[in-house]
């Protein structure tokens, strides 16, 4: 029987493959060694940084830059450069490298950031160095502005946004409304505000509304700073709507609407309501957005402040102040039976300015923090009208009064810086001859706006009206530049050319 003849293995080309396939991956396997042993020869690049042409704001207090690969941290830090210099600290965590501010940066500027000749980690003295791809980025503040209410011709009584930066104004609210108070939002793009008719002067305090106009200012911010002080949670940027866009936000057939208050967020407004019909019907009401108002049942009160957190309400009740959840009948988180009164929060709600009425007819300015302890900074016999954390809570300022020697009460008000370690207390400016000022601090803390007011007894048909409820004759806008580095530094304050009360800056 003949012999078949005889075939090759059947194993013996798949065999080659594999031998093939094993030398590739162990030369791919080599050269990734030596690459990564060497640096490889792409250089490092700066793949995102969080303010790249962004506005940013007092609250955005540093940035972020991420890697393409570990970098030698001292060589960064030397190489980076901000103009006009901004001074802060760095921290490293694996490729990322954030830069936090040591002050607020000033507003109205633009900025360059730059970054070339930083090496990256696998660099060595001596051998190849692999320097970083040089990197350029832009970002800039918010325009230093503010809003105030006008007291003189088409102005009076109207919101005006006054732009410092591009040495702009702006009518905000219609002929129509006399605009009574007024608070910002965060970003500066709208403002809420309380205003009643005209025609309804002068009872106007008692048919007042709630609206909301916008700016024009159109937002910029970057997005790991979109955050209320201690939530998480994003801000969203609302749609730029064209400047002086009005929105009724509540209206007054039913009840009058007294003191409000807007969260730090933007999405809660508190207002202290009275019914038409039932006087004892009284207390806060709280308006969320796109919600009805909804009434905080049986916890009627007096002087209020929402918390930081844009969670709670800060509110006089009785002998003392209560710590109230925003939601119907939820009782107190805290009660305060010492303080009479809160002026003010730091940003992250931390420390909390508290005013304590004392038997002896004195007042007392204190220092609260939230976790329990109390520091008196002053005692007064004047008065403490208002205060004002500065962004690194080492300062707090302050608008208070002295009483003048005399048969008659007359009390003059000034201008104070109060630093939160020493309790030092440093005047800045007197206010002669003032009854009803306001005082503001910028955001970036360079400058206090506040207004000087004249008052009449006489009718006033524009409807302005001071604290007291005396028609104003005339107002005039200050400002008084203020260096915090050093309060003892006395400047002299700039009369601005505009007719006006109630200065507030834009955050």
């Amino acid at each position: 029987m003949p012999r078949s003849s005889s075939s090759p293995p059947a194993r013996s080309f798949p065999l080659a493959l594999d031998r093939v396939a094993i030398a590739l991956m162990l030369v791919i396997a080599v050269v990734t060694g030596l690459l990564l042993w060497s640096g490889g020869r792409t250089s490092a690049q700066v793949r995102d940084f969080t303010w790249q042409d962004k506005t940013i704001g007092a609250d955005d207090t540093a940035f972020v830059m991420t890697f393409s690969r570990p970098m030698d941290h001292k060589t960064v830090e030397k190489n980076l450069t901000i103009t006009p210099p901004l001074s802060g600290k760095t921290s490293w965590s694996g490729r990322r490298m954030a830069y936090t501010l040591n002050l607020p940066a000033p507003y109205g500027k633009d900025y360059t950031i730059q970054l070339q000749n930083a090496l990256d980690y696998f660099s060595q003295a001596g051998g190849q160095q692999s320097t970083i791809r040089p990197f350029e980025a832009k970002f800039r503040t918010r325009d230093r502005a503010f809003a105030y209410i006008g007291v003189q011709g088409e102005e009076a009584g109207r919101l005006i946004l006054y732009n410092l930066t591009q040495q702009q104004r702006l009518i905000l609210s219609p002929q129509n409304l006399v605009v009574n108070d007024f608070k910002p939002y965060a970003l500066g793009d709208r403002i809420l505000f309380a205003a009643s008719e005209r025609t309804a002067q002068p009872q106007g305090l008692l048919e007042q509304k709630l609206y909301r106009v916008s700016t024009g200012i159109q937002p910029h911010p970057p997005l790991q700073v979109d955050a209320s002080p201690t939530n998480n949670d994003p801000i969203k940027v609302p749609e730029v709507k064209p400047v002086g866009t009005l929105e009724e936000i509540l209206d007054s057939r039913d009840y009058q609407n007294l003191k409000f208050d807007l969260s730090a967020d933007g999405k809660t407004i508190v207002v202290q309501r009275v019914s038409r019909t039932d006087p004892a019907d009284f207390g806060p009401w709280v308006l969320r957005e796109g919600q009805p108002p909804e009434p905080l049942k049986g916890q009627p009160g007096g002087d209020f402040l929402i918390t930081p957190d844009s969670d709670s309400l800060a509110i006089a009740q009785g002998q003392g102040l209560a710590i109230l959840p925003l939601q119907p009948d939820a009782k107190p988180l805290d009660f305060l039976p010492k303080f009479g009164m809160v002026l003010n929060f730091s940003s992250d709600g931390s420390l909390a300015a508290m005013v304590k009425f004392n038997t002896d007819r004195t007042r007392s300015l204190f220092l609260v923090s939230n976790q329990g302890t109390q520091k008196q900074l002053l005692r007064t016999t004047g008065s403490i009208f208002s205060a004002e954390f500065d962004p690194k809570k080492q300062v707090l300022f302050c608008l208070l009064s002295q009483l003048i020697p005399g048969e008659t009460y007359q009390e003059e008000p000034y201008l104070a810086a109060i630093d939160l370690k020493t309790s030092k207390l440093t005047s800045l400016l007197s206010l002669p001859n003032q009854r009803d000022v306001h005082m503001d601090v910028s955001p970036d803390t360079l400058a206090v706006l506040f207004d000087q007011t004249t008052e009449t007894e006489q009718g006033n048909a524009s409807g302005v009206r001071g604290q007291s409820g005396m028609a104003i004759a005339d107002s005039r806008l200050w400002l008084l530049p203020i260096n915090i580095a050093d309060l003892s530094k006395k400047s002299e304050p700039e009369q601005l050319p505009l007719p006006g009360i109630r200065p507030r800056w834009l955050p």
